[in-house]
């Protein structure tokens, strides 16, 4: 398994490529998306915003909860 650091995710969520991700709920259970582009970002408010490119949806996600980006595993 590899790693990488949360800085690094960011750069890949930014870069406009689509990108696969994986989040933790609240609850606990996990959410895995599939062609994700990033289309907005909030440092201080700590979430993003991501469109599934195959859904044409838009989801308000919390960056704390990505947890896997491109079957990368990132680290704090």
């Amino acid at each position: 398994m590899q790693f990488i650091h949360i800085s690094t995710a960011r750069v890949m969520l930014n870069s406009g490529d689509s990108v696969d991700i994986s989040i933790w709920k609240p609850a606990g259970s996990i959410l895995e998306f599939h062609n994700v582009i990033s289309l907005r970002y909030s440092f201080y408010g700590g979430w993003r915003n991501v469109k599934l490119i195959n859904f044409a949806e838009c989801r308000r996600i919390r960056v704390i909860c990505i947890f896997c980006v491109n079957n990368l595993s990132v680290f704090l």
